[in-house]
This record gives structure tokens, sequence and C-alpha cells, in this order.
């Protein structure tokens, strides 16, 4: 309270000297939320204003009423949108002068970023105010710190900024040669890179990256003209040599025929009309630019790709336009095209500031990369998404050493290749899983019956508490409610009909019985009598799955049960095969024993951590010559 008092007197003094030492303690204090909060109630803020306003201070008064002002700000007592246009002008000039303390237009650029975000009038008025050529002068400066606020400033403009007004921006910083200025002076400069400068030059690629967002969202129309004259191009680029006969001198019906044939050695899944295969978005519209871009700035590339699988045995052959569509899917998943830039994140890539057409250039080297994948794999159609699962690999495990310049990403890919893959692959499986090791396997056996047991027991609780089953007729497909359950010494079936809305009726009220010495066996299936009958179906097929039968008594009667669930089935098999004396044979047991292995020999092994486990177990040191080290307890009370 005193102090705020003492500098809000201080800062008025006409004692330049009192005034400049009361400002660089204010901008210290200020940091301190209570003494804000005091300093703002007695219309601090007002004095700092008219100080800027009325513009007479320069230099270091100056750049500490600014600081001042910054971290007085920084508490969100006050709104920015409350802000004189006086006021504005002031810290704009100061952006906008060519001489001026560097500290103080640090500052000001710092103010001008936060004030951004906070309202649209705002934003407006400081992208009029500070053109984007002024935030490229600050760029080239060689004062780190100033270059720094000055990417903040624009960063935060290109966030604020709608779609179109982005999209604007983008342009003009590529036709400014933003690019080439970042990779040259800023990613290889001298100086180190700062966590701060990564994130704004990660937002920065993103943005532009999410530039192909629009085209990614877009499906393809079949009825623009521009958009069938792209994909038309791709056929006449790749068979114009073939086709050197007129198409005119064909008939509508030869012509559309070798236009279908054409697409399918392109590889499209729908050659006669392909444009249904760029009906999915995302890729949409995106995987037709990638194509039509490596058609065009790669032809002896594309024509010796689409060639040379066009020759190929057909289950050989790889389909050009069907990579082309699920590679561009695997980029924007990889590259993160369409989701919101991230407020902490570095990851940039050196090598996407070294390159025009980032994406596309990109996609020209990663198509080529399917292809030689396919002939390391041998892969036939069937193998198509396991080609691209490794091509993914491939990628993201280059994409994670940084390359510098898409050359070198090309090289260090192509050396990649795919029986390195699998090379890394086994090592990395081996280093997660020290499973393999004999003890630990012995320990796996021994461990087993225990949790077997344990099966067992959950088997036997789930048939005491009992499941509603619904009786199916042929008349229609869900007839009555039934409800089945284990007595609790689990020597009796008890059953009966039930009414709607009734979950877990009790045991007595189940009228019918079922001693278990009884029964007989356990039909599944197609085996039970209640399938036999019906007629054939896709729901007589769901059916069969959830089937089961108990075989009982001396007359041979059935029980016939239809499993709400396919888990539930599990549950009531197991059970009943356990009560009959059988193992359990459903596909749960082993799901479930899988996992309650995994979790019991991780718990096991947690001391273990970080320690290799020798295969053969250490030698147990002979017994000592005597006893005498043992401690006699006899004397211990005396």
């Amino acid at each position: 309270d005193q102090e705020a008092e003492g500098l809000y007197i201080g800062i008025q003094s006409n004692n330049l000297d009192v005034k400049s030492d009361s400002l660089k303690r204010l901008s210290n204090l200020s940091q301190d939320v209570t003494f804000a909060q005091e300093f703002i109630n007695r219309n601090g803020l007002k004095q700092i204003f008219s100080i800027v306003e009325e513009g007479n201070d320069t230099g270091e008064i100056l750049a500490h009423t600014l600081k001042a002002f910054m971290e007085l700000m920084e508490h969100d007592f006050v709104s920015w949108e409350t802000l004189s246009a006086t006021f504005i002008k002031k810290i704009v000039s100061y952006v906008n002068m060519n001489v001026m303390d560097a500290s103080v237009q640090q500052l000001s650029l710092s103010i001008l970023e936060n004030m951004v975000p906070s309202s649209r009038v705002l934003f407006e008025l400081v992208r009029k105010e500070v053109t984007v050529d002024r935030l490229l002068t600050h760029l080239q400066v060689p004062n780190t710190q100033l270059q720094l606020k000055a990417m903040a400033l624009l960063i935060a403009l290109l966030l604020a900024a709608s779609n179109a007004e982005r999209r604007d921006m983008m342009d003009y910083l590529r036709e400014r040669n933003i690019r080439q200025f970042i990779h040259k002076n800023i990613i290889h400069s001298s100086e180190p890179l700062g966590d701060e400068m990564a994130h704004y030059l990660y937002v920065l690629q993103s943005i532009s990256l999410n530039l192909h967002e629009r085209r990614m969202r877009t499906p393809m129309d079949p009825y623009s003209q521009e958009q069938r004259e792209l994909l038309q191009s791709l056929r006449q680029t790749a068979f114009e040599s073939e086709s050197e006969t007129p198409a005119s001198n064909f008939s509508t019906e030869r012509r559309r025929s070798l236009c279908a044939k054409e697409f399918r050695k392109l590889g499209f899944v729908n050659n006669s009309n392909p444009a249904q295969d760029l009906y999915r978005a995302p890729p949409g519209l995106l995987a037709l630019d990638n194509m039509v871009y490596f058609s065009r700035h790669t032809p002896n590339a594309y024509s010796r790709f689409v060639l040379e699988n066009s020759s190929r045995e057909d289950k050989h052959e790889c389909p050009f336009a069907r990579s082309s569509i699920q590679l561009t899917l695997i980029l924007c998943e990889i590259l993160h095209v369409g989701e919101p830039c991230s407020e902490t994140a570095q990851a940039f890539y050196p090598m996407f500031f070294g390159q025009d057409h980032f994406f596309e250039e990109l996609f020209c080297i990663c198509i080529q990369l399917v292809n030689k994948t396919w002939k390391e794999m041998r892969a036939t159609q069937e193998d198509f998404d396991k080609v691209l699962q490794v091509v993914r690999e491939q990628i993201t495990r280059t994409l994670s050493l940084k390359p510098t310049s898409l050359e070198l990403f090309k090289t260090r890919v192509n050396v990649l290749n795919y029986s390195e893959i699998l090379k890394l692959r086994q090592t990395e499986r081996l280093h997660q899983e020290e499973t393999l090791a004999v003890p630990v396997l012995e320990l796996r056996e021994r461990l087993k019956p225990e949790l077997l047991e344990l099966i067992r027991q959950q088997r036997l609780l789930r048939l005491c508490e009992g499941t509603l089953f619904r009786k199916i007729s042929s008349r229609r497909r869900q007839d009555k409610l039934w409800y089945c359950r284990l007595s609790p010494n689990h020597k009796v079936l008890h059953y009966g009909d039930v009414e709607e809305g009734v979950n877990s009726p009790p045991i007595e009220s189940l009228p019918e019985k079922i001693p278990v010495a009884d029964m007989k066996a356990l039909l599944v299936g197609k085996e039970c009598p209640h399938t036999k009958e019906k007629s054939s179906g896709k729901q007589n097929k769901d059916v069969l799955e959830l089937a089961f039968s108990i075989v009982y008594d001396v007359e041979e009667y059935c029980l016939n049960f239809i499993a709400p669930t396919r888990y539930e089935f599990c549950l009531w098999t197991d059970g009943l095969n356990m009560l009959l004396g059988k193992e359990m044979t459903s596909e749960r047991t082993q799901t479930d024993l899988d996992v309650l292995l995994s979790m019991e020999l991780k718990l096991r092994l947690l001391d273990l951590e970080n320690i290799s486990i020798p295969d053969t177990p250490p030698p147990v040191p002979k017994p000592p010559s005597n006893l005498n080290f043992c401690y006699d307890f006899s004397h211990a009370e005396q």
C-alpha cells in the first residue's frame, strides 16, 4: 500500500532521476499481483497512459514505463479494449520509427502482440497500422530479441485473422520470400535457436500446411469441368505416346472402353468413373492436386511408375492412384494438416523452410518410395495396407531425424528400406518385452494355474448372478424374457419367465430347476436344436454365434439359450463347461488370461526394471564351514 502510494507520486515527479527510478522500481514490483491491484486502484494506469501519450519522454524512462504497463496488464485487472486510440497510435509509432531505442521497440511489439487476440477491433487496427513489410524489416535486424518480438506479433496477427485474411497474408509473405529468409538467417544463423522462436516457426509451419485443409476436406465434384480436366490430364500424360491414334476415329463406346482401361492401369479402383475414388474427404481434392503436381513436375518418374506397374502381372501391380490417395491421407496425418496449432509445441521441420511447395515435393519423394517398398515386399493387392503401414513408418522415422533439406530426407528414407524396418521392429520388440527371457517364461507358466483358478471363480460368480435372456420364436424376432442363474452352492440351475424391467429376480421366484448332476452336455452354434429349425440368413448367422444349449436328464431334454452378447456367451459357456468338469474353451478365457498374466508379470518384475535378467540362474554358494555367526537370543535379556 505504501509502495504503491510512493511510486504513484514518484512517477509524476518533475525530477527526471526520481521519475526514472520510480518507473524502474514500478516495473519490477508490478509482477506482484497485490501491489499491482493497489497501484491500479489508485488510477496508476492513467498516469502511465499520460506519460506515453504526452510523448515527452524517450529512452530509458519510456522503456521503464512500457515495461511497467506490460507487467500491470499481465494480471488481467483491466481489459485491453479500454486503451485509448492516442495511446495505441503512440505504441504503433514506436514500432514504425526507423530510429528508435531497441528496448522500446521490443516492448511496443510485445504490447501490440497482446492486444491483437483480445478483440477484432484491435486486430483490425494493428493490422492496418503495422504493415507486414514493417515486421519483415524488424525480422532482418541482427538483434535477436527484436527479431523474436516481431515474429511473435506476426504470428499473433496470423492466428487472429479469418481464413481468407490468413491466406492473403501468407501469399504476401511468400512473395516477400520470408521462407528463404527464415531458412538462411534464423534456422542457420550462428546464434542457437531459442524455444520461443522454435515455437513460432512451428506455428508458421502449421499455418502454412493448414492452407491445404480446404482442398483436403473438399470431395471431387464430378460436374466440375476443371476437376475433370485435371483427372483426364493424368491419363493423357501417362498414355499419350500409346494413344497416337486420334480418339475421334473411335466410336463413343470404344473411346469410353479405352479410357476405362487406361484409368485401371493408373490404379483407380472405379475405372469407369475414377472421380468416385476422390469422393472421400479427407484427402479429397488434395490427392488429385498431388498426383497432377507429380505428373507435371517429374513427368519421367510419373510415366515410369505407371508404365512399369501396368506391365506387371495383375496381382503384383502397385496401383498409382489408390496409393496416392492413401499416401496423401498419411502425410496429412503425420504433418497434422487441418489440426489446430498446439500452444507449446516446438516440433518444426527445418527442411520445410528450405523448399517451396513443400507438401507436394514431399509427396513426390514418398510416392516413389511406395513403389520401391512395394517391390521390396513383393506385395500383391491384398498387401496394400501393409505396404502403406511400412511407408508411414519409414516417413515418421526419417522425419524424427530432423533432416535439414528434402534431398537429405530423400537419401535417408531410401536407405531405410523394408529389411531395415523389420530389423528395427524386431530390436524394439525385444527391448520392450523382457518377457522372452527364460526365467520370465518359467514364471509365466508357474502363474498360469493360479490365474486360471481366478477366471474360474469369476465365471461361477457370474452364473450365480444370472443373466436375462430372450426367447426367440419362429413367428417373432423377440418373444418373452426369461432369467437363469446358478444356485450359490453350484448344485442347481434355476430359471423362469420374467416381466420386462425386472433386472435381477430372487432365486425363489424362478420356478424351474435343473440339477447340475443331471447335466449331460453343452451344445453350441449349429449343434443346438433351436438353431436347426431356423431359416438361413444374416439374422440367423448372428443367432448362431450366440446360441448354446444344455442337454440334461435321462430323456436328454434341452434348455436352449440365446446370449444377449458375445461376452455373455463366453462367460456362460465357460461356466457350464466347468460345471461339466471340462476345460474353459472360449476366446474370452485366453484374452483374460493374457491380460492377467501380463499385469502380474509387470508387477512381479517392477523391482527388476533396467536390470538384465540372465538366462540361467546364478550359482548358489556353498554352505559355510560352521554356523558360529548365528546370534544367540538367550543372552539378549541379561
